[in-house]
C-alpha cells in the first residue's frame, strides 16, 4: 500500500509539470507529448486502483442482508452500482466494472492473508496450509497485477470478463493455465485485445459451450421498425454474427468505395466507385437509400449494378478437422496432400481459404471474433462447396512466383485469412477492406507477387506506408513494422501479429 501510494503522489507530480492548460499542452514537443500521455496513462491506472478498492468497499458495506441499513439504501439507493454512478458521474457500465473488478481484488487479497497467516503460524502443518490454498481464486494473479500497477482496471475487467466463469468443462486449473499465458502479454495489449485474447481462450477450453452460446446470440436477435411523431421511421436490431456479418458485407459492398475500401483494377467496377466517391449524399444517406432499393427489389438485384461486380458473402473458416462428419474428402479430391485446410461458403458468397490450426473443431466467421458451432459448419456444408488451401511447413501458402503483377483473388483471400484484416498496429479494419501490398515493391525492389511478400492493409494505412516512408518486412513467418527516423530515429521494429481469431 505504502509503495503503491507513492507512486500515486510521483505520478501526480510528473503530470503536473507538463502544464496546467491547453496552450501549455499546445506547446510542448512531440516527445514530451508522447511521454506525456504515458505519465497520465500511468497516474489513471494507479487511480483506478484506487476507485476499484473504493467500489468493493462501498459493495461490502451495501450487501443485500443488510437490508435498508446497507450504506448504498441508507443514502436512497438500490445498488451500490447505482451510489457509485450518482458519486462520479460516470456510466453504469464503469460502475459495474469498478465494483466486480474491485470485489475481486478484495476476494484475492482476503484469501492470499490467510495463506501468509497460515504460513507464518509454527504449529501448522502442510495440510491446513494447502487447504488454504486451495481457496485462493483462480483470479488472484490479475488482482496481484493490478495491485501491483501492471495491469489496468480495464484490462483486468477484460480477462475476468472474458475467460468467464468455472463450470463442468471448464475448471479452475484450466483457466489458471490460461490466466498465466494472458497476463504473460496483456501488457502489449490494450483492453480490447485484451477481452479479444481472453475469449478465444475461453472458446478453445469450452469447445462444448460454443453451440449454446451460438444459438443464444441467434434467440437474442430482434429487428424493430416503428413510427416517430413526425412520421419519420425508425429501425433499431440486433442480429446474430452469422447474419450480422452478411448485413456488415452487404453495405460495405454498396458503400466500400466512400470507407476506403479496394481498389478496382476492372474499368467498370472503378468507374462505379468513382462514382459512389462523388456522389454528394453522405455515407450514412446511402446506406438508407440501399436498403429501401433493396427491400424494393428484393432477390431480383443486378449485382453490377446494386453491388458493383461484388455480391455479399460472409467467409466461414474451418479447418480440416471440424470438416469430419461432412465433407472431409473434398480437399483430397482436388488432388491435394497433408494437411489440407479448407473453408465454407455461405449460400450467396465466395468461398474462402483457410490456415490449419492444430487443436481446433470449430470454425470462424472471417472478420469476426465470435466462434461458430460445428452444427453451423455441417448446415453451410449442405448448401455450399468447400475450398482447399495448402500450406507449406512455414505456415505460408504455396506462392505463385513473378507471373502477375496483382495478386489473385484467391491469394488476397489466402491473406485473408492469415492476416485477419488490416495488418497495421491497433487497425480493426476487416479484410474486405483492405487492400495487398507487396512488402518488396514490385518495380523499385524487384518484388515477387508471393503470398509471403504480400500483406493486407487498408486503404489509409496503405497510404500513410508509402507516403510517410514507414516499412514492412518479414523474418519467417513474422511480419514487422518499421518506422521513419522521424517517428523513431532508432527506427526499432514493431511486431505484426495476425488479426485473426483463433480456431
Amino acid at each position: 500500500m505504502t509503495n503503491l501510494a507513492e507512486d500515486l503522489r510521483q505520478a501526480a507530480d510528473a503530470v503536473a509539470l507538463l502544464g496546467s492548460s491547453c496552450a501549455d499542452f499546445a506547446a510542448l514537443p512531440d516527445a514530451e507529448v508522447l511521454a506525456g500521455q504515458k505519465r497520465i496513462a500511468s497516474i489513471r491506472r494507479l487511480v483506478d486502483t484506487y476507485a476499484a478498492w473504493m467500489a468493493a468497499t462501498i459493495a461490502e458495506r451495501s450487501r443485500p442482508e443488510l437490508g435498508h441499513s446497507g450504506l448504498a439504501a441508507q443514502q436512497g439507493y438500490l445498488s451500490p452500482e447505482a451510489l457509485i454512478q450518482n458519486s462520479t458521474g460516470s456510466s453504469k457500465g464503469d460502475a459495474y466494472k469498478l465494483v466486480a473488478v474491485g470485489t475481486m481484488l478484495a476476494d484475492a487479497e482476503a484469501a492470499d492473508r490467510l495463506v501468509e497467516a497460515a504460513l507464518s503460524t509454527p504449529d501448522r502443518d502442510a495440510a491446513e496450509v494447502a487447504e488454504f490454498e486451495a481457496k485462493v481464486p483462480w483470479q488472484a494473479p490479475i488482482a496481484r497485477a493490478v495491485t501491483a500497477g501492471t495491469l489496468s482496471v480495464d484490462a483486468a475487467e477484460s480477462i475476468r470478463a472474458g475467460l468467464g466463469q468455472i463450470d463442468a468443462s471448464v475448471t479452475a486449473e484450466k483457466l489458471a493455465v490460461a490466466l498465466e499465458a494472458l497476463l504473460a502479454e496483456a501488457s502489449s495489449l490494450n483492453a480490447d485485445q485484451v477481452f479479444k485474447q481472453a475469449r478465444r481462450m475461453r472458446d478453445q477450453l469450452d469447445e462444448a459451450g460454443i453451440a449454446a452460446r451460438e444459438k443464444q446470440a441467434y434467440d437474442d436477435r430482434y429487428l424493430r421498425v416503428y413510427r416517430l411523431g413526425n412520421g419519420n421511421v425508425r429501425l433499431s436490431g440486433l442480429f446474430a454474427p452469422e447474419d450480422g456479418e452478411f448485413v456488415l458485407s452487404t453495405f460495405d459492398s454498396i458503400t466500400g468505395p466512400r470507407r476506403g475500401g479496394v481498389r478496382f483494377v476492372d474499368a467498370e467496377r472503378a468507374a462505379w466507385a468513382k462514382k459512389m466517391q462523388d456522389d454528394p449524399r453522405t455515407t450514412e444517406q446511402i446506406a438508407a437509400d440501399s436498403l429501401v432499393q433493396l427491400l424494393k427489389i428484393a432477390g431480383e438485384a443486378d449485382p453490377g449494378r446494386v453491388f458493383g461486380g461484388r455480391r455479399p458473402s460472409v467467409r466461414v473458416i474451418v479447418t480440416e478437422k471440424a470438416l469430419k462428419g461432412g465433407r472431409a474428402g473434398q480437399a483430397g479430391q482436388q488432388g491435394q496432400t497433408g494437411p489440407a485446410p479448407t473453408t465454407v461458403q455461405t449460400e450467396t458468397g465466395e468461398s474462402g481459404p483457410v490456415e490449419p490450426i492444430e487443436g481446433a473443431a470449430h470454425g470462424q466467421i472471417e472478420g469476426n471474433p465470435v466462434p461458430i458451432s460445428q452444427e453451423t459448419i455441417d448446415r453451410l456444408l449442405c448448401d455450399t462447396g468447400t475450398r482447399g488451401i495448402k500450406f507449406d511447413d512455414n505456415g505460408q501458402i504455396i506462392n505463385v512466383g513473378r507471373d502477375e503483377r496483382l495478386f489473385t483473388e484467391k491469394q488476397r483471400a489466402a491473406m485473408a485469412v492469415r492476416d485477419g484484416g488490416c495488418l497495421w498496429v491497433d487497425c480493426e479494419k476487416p479484410p474486405a477492406w483492405a487492400e495487398a501490398h507487396h512488402i518488396n515493391e514490385w518495380l523499385k525492389n524487384n518484388g515477387y507477387t508471393d503470398l509471403a511478400d504480400g500483406v493486407l492493409l487498408c486503404h489509409p494505412h496503405h497510404l500513410l506506408l508509402h507516403n510517410q516512408h514507414w516499412t514492412i518486412s518479414r523474418t519467417g513467418t513474422q511480419y514487422w513494422l518499421g518506422p521513419p527516423v522521424e517517428v523513431d530515429p532508432e527506427q526499432t521494429l514493431v511486431a505484426l501479429p495476425s488479426k485473426r481469431s483463433g480456431l
